[in-house]
């Protein structure tokens, strides 16, 4: 779901703005889908089906995805990496079949599973932003943008429609926060940070109330997608070490500028050590982050109080 709320200086700009909004939010998903293919369109599912073929002319918006899909892997040691399909597309089809007949619900197979991670180096996913193409030369590599596509998209749509004359607005693209400006009374905008720990009645449905004008908020955790299997739950968030859902925290959010970058760091910092990941979030400058863990203990960097409202 993708609700927006905002200003802009008449309603015929509002209409305009919204429409450049929509329509540029279907471009990148049309783009990014990795399950369907569309006509007259090569996008991340035809990268997939040529896997192994050789380079493939691509819109410049896939390459400058997936060149920030790079610098995220390198900034979160490995831990978002958007070239482990082989692994993920495991996971995603057990918890499709798992919520689908509950009885039946499975874990992947082991031997499918170190398979597939054999296949996901990021040094067989090959960018030439000069001729504009992408090779994947592993044949058995597939991409999933799952950890940064989406906030890379809410990033892109927000600029579209700055352009397009929206001066203040808050954008939630299925979860994904991004505002421009401030309200017109001179106000923030403002954001809870969701509970993860759901089926405690004792706990607030939100926790922090934040105030993230011209900034973006991004939460990865285990209580939105996931499935029970014996009893025990699974999400999607992987440990690409252990091939299995990582269990550091029940969610982590990260504030910064940029909503892609939001979503990247939130995927790896969720995947690696709280340690490890307060040291990254320290050595970045805009960038803070909160951990929110099973025993209802929380993390949080030393600038994440600055935002608190």
């Amino acid at each position: 779901v993708t609700t927006v709320q905002g200003y802009a200086p008449s309603q015929e700009v509002w209409d305009q703005a919204m429409e450049v909004f929509h329509d540029t939010l279907l471009e990148y998903h049309r783009l990014y889908d990795i399950y369907n293919e569309y006509p007259d369109l090569v996008n991340l599912a035809t990268l997939n089906r040529m896997a192994g073929q050789g380079p493939v002319e691509v819109d410049e918006k896939i390459i400058s995805l997936l060149t920030l899909s790079k610098e995220v892997y390198d900034l979160t040691g490995d831990r978002t990496n958007v070239a482990a399909g082989a692994v993920l597309r495991l996971w995603h089809d057990a918890r499709t079949l798992g919520l689908e007949d509950p009885e039946q619900a499975a874990l992947p197979d082991q031997a499918a599973l170190e398979e597939g991670a054999l296949h996901c180096n990021m040094d067989d996913l090959i960018l030439d932003s000069q001729a504009g193409t992408v090779e994947l030369a592993d044949p058995e590599m597939s991409l999933d943008v799952g950890s940064i596509g989406k906030g890379y998209a809410t990033e892109m749509a927000a600029r579209a429609a700055v352009e397009a004359g929206v001066t203040s607005a808050y954008f939630n693209v299925g979860g994904n926060s991004r505002t421009v400006g401030y309200k017109p009374d001179g106000s923030s905008w403002t954001a809870g940070l969701e509970t993860p720990w759901k089926g405690d009645e004792s706990l607030p449905a939100y926790l922090d109330a934040l105030n993230i004008s011209d900034l973006s908020l991004v939460v990865s955790g285990d209580y939105q997608r996931y499935y029970t299997v014996d009893g025990e739950k699974y999400h999607h968030l992987i440990d690409l070490e252990t091939l299995y859902p990582a269990q550091y925290a029940s969610s982590v959010a990260v504030i910064c500028a940029d909503s892609g970058l939001a979503d990247g760091l939130s995927t790896g910092l969720f995947c690696m050590s709280p340690e490890e990941g307060l040291e990254l979030v320290e050595s970045l400058e805009g960038v803070e982050a909160k951990w929110l863990f099973p025993d209802r203990t929380s993390q949080e960097s030393s600038g994440w109080k600055n935002y608190q409202a």
